[in-house]
């Protein structure tokens, strides 16, 4: 079984970031890569944010902060992933784009490298195609934000070996995160039980049974949920959940995954949530307002 002492993260988002800051805290070497220069500048400020938080929640000691911030390297190309033991993708969830990424990468990296999916939806035995190592290709999926959250969904392709699976959970294990296995179906577990609720709470807004507000607060108090769906939306990304409801209604072909017509206009206007500064929510004053 694969040593891995260096992980390689491609995609220097919300969730690429948040990867690459467990890895450095758990002491592995943190190649970071993206196409842009700026996204991996602006990553590794909110790595170094989120270690400081670590370390003032007594999650990791100063000494400990400080040798993580030096286990991060940016890199400049893909061929600077060519001596990491385990690649982790984790850019926007479009299935084209993995694709492209996957074939561009695996000439760079050696035979017996890893190469992982952060997807939360797209089929990893699908995405396994586009790389030269389908056996040595698995889903790791972690929830956001992945320094808080105890979950990684471990996934396996047809092709996946038992080997890069036992890897695979070695490795989340040594992250002290809790996985769990699913199996290769449209979304996983998680998803396929959150999203079809955060769109329920969209078509319920929609037909005009209650409003932001109300929603929010009914499914607060009412189910004890720790955040309301829309507001869980808008965290999420408003972009994300409706490529995830595509996923599940083309995969499963049923109608109870119909993307709620109202969550498409939001997305076609480009209010997708936090990221953006409006989503079912405005969040551009001090306090979130309902934007309905």
């Amino acid at each position: 079984m694969i040593d891995i002492k260096k992980v390689g993260i491609i995609g220097a988002g919300q969730m690429g970031s948040g990867i690459a800051q467990v890895c450095a805290q758990a002491g592995y070497t943190v190649i970071v890569f993206d196409q842009s220069a700026q996204a991996v500048a602006d990553s590794f400020e909110r790595i170094n944010k989120g270690i400081t938080r670590s370390v003032e929640k007594d999650i990791i000691t100063a000494d400990a902060g400080e040798k993580a911030r030096t286990l991060l390297v940016p890199a400049a190309s893909a061929s600077d992933l060519a001596d990491c033991d385990l690649v982790i993708e984790a850019a926007t969830e479009n299935e084209d784009i993995k694709k492209a990424i996957f074939k561009a990468v695996s000439e760079h990296l050696k035979p017996e490298a890893i190469l992982a999916s952060n997807t939360s939806s797209i089929s990893i035995t699908r995405l396994a195609t586009a790389s030269d190592r389908p056996g040595k290709f698995i889903g790791l999926h972690f929830m956001n934000p992945v320094p808080v959250m105890k979950l990684v969904e471990i996934i396996r392709g047809i092709a996946t070996d038992a080997e890069t699976y036992e890897a695979a959970v070695r490795f989340a294990e040594s992250l002290g995160k809790i996985t769990a296995n699913s199996q290769d179906y449209p979304a996983f577990i998680v998803n396929r039980v959150l999203i079809p609720m955060i769109n329920e709470a969209i078509y319920t807004l929609y037909e005009g049974v209650g409003t932001v507000e109300a929603i929010d607060t009914a499914m607060k108090l009412g189910a004890n949920h720790p955040m309301g769906p829309l507001e869980l939306g808008d965290f999420i990304g408003l972009d994300t959940v409706l490529a995830i409801m595509n996923v599940l209604y083309d995969g499963l072909s049923d109608s109870k995954y119909r993307p709620c017509p109202l969550l498409v206009k939001y997305v076609e206007a480009g209010w997708l949530g936090r990221k953006t500064g409006r989503g079912f929510y405005d969040y551009r004053g001090d306090k979130p307002v309902p934007t309905r």
